[in-house]
């Protein structure tokens, strides 16, 4: 089963109605997918699993992590991407920062000297 229903989820029943294979379940008050009949749509008419597109909530609905580290991984390795693909990033901010500090180093040296600056 490659999607879960969480608990932002606001039982509006709207996936009950777009599934294809009738794989929500409602029991005790709890919507959950039957992995027995969720297919995710695959091979359907549909190209995106539909109780993902019929949901109302951003979070009610979302892809179910297979393992853990594995998505931890994925997380690292995206953040680190994101943090490289910016090269000179971290040097332009030290070069602002310290040029920044330098200015105000100078005015409180010359405020303490008697020189207006």
């Amino acid at each position: 089963m490659a999607y879960k229903i969480t608990s932002q989820c606001i039982s509006c029943n709207l996936c009950l109605s777009v599934c294809p294979t009738g794989a929500v379940k409602v029991i005790d008050g709890n919507h959950w997918i039957d992995p027995e009949l969720c297919t995710n749509c695959v091979g359907s008419v549909y190209t995106v699993p539909q109780c993902k597109a019929g949901c109302p909530t951003c979070n009610g609905c979302v892809k179910q992590k297979a393992d853990y580290w594995e998505d931890w991984f994925a997380n690292y390795n995206h953040s680190l991407a994101k943090l490289t693909n910016k090269k000179d990033y971290w040097e332009r901010w030290f070069e602002y920062y310290s040029q920044k500090f330098s200015k105000q180093l100078q005015k409180r040296q010359g405020e303490v000297l008697g020189i207006s600056g």
